[in-house]
């Protein structure tokens, strides 16, 4: 790894959770799960309604997202960084990029089953 490449980000999701991440991002923005950008996250973390928070590895400069860890932890809230903010922005239906997404809890959603799924292995990065 070159030197100017320092792994700051962490924990990052591998390809295949990477993926899973991505399209369980698209699921949440078809339910109204979801917010979007490193403000509606930090609104959403502050209010207790994320499930999980999702962040852009190669967001520069990195500062701009690295106080979301903080909360996350903070609130128990597991959080990911995924490779590429392009990826994060087509999941979630802009055409945009996105730094920071969050997928919001709903008890009643059929996506509650694949979340879990998603926290737990979230979870497992973190230890």
């Amino acid at each position: 790894m070159p030197s100017s490449q320092q792994p700051v980000a962490w924990p990052n999701a591998d390809p295949a959770l990477a993926q899973q991440v991505l399209d369980l991002l698209q699921q949440a923005s078809h339910y109204n799960q979801l917010k979007k950008g490193a403000n509606e996250v930090t609104k959403s973390l502050h209010r207790g309604t994320s499930e999980i928070v999702v962040l852009a590895a190669d967001t520069a400069p990195l500062a701009i997202v690295m106080h979301l860890p903080l909360i996350c932890e903070d609130k128990t809230v597991p959080y990911v960084f995924l490779p590429s903010k392009t990826a994060i922005g087509r999941a979630c239906g802009s055409a945009r990029p996105i730094i920071a997404a969050t997928i919001t809890s709903n008890d009643a959603s059929d996506l509650a089953p694949q979340i879990e799924w998603i926290r737990n292995k979230v979870e497992r990065l973190l230890i």
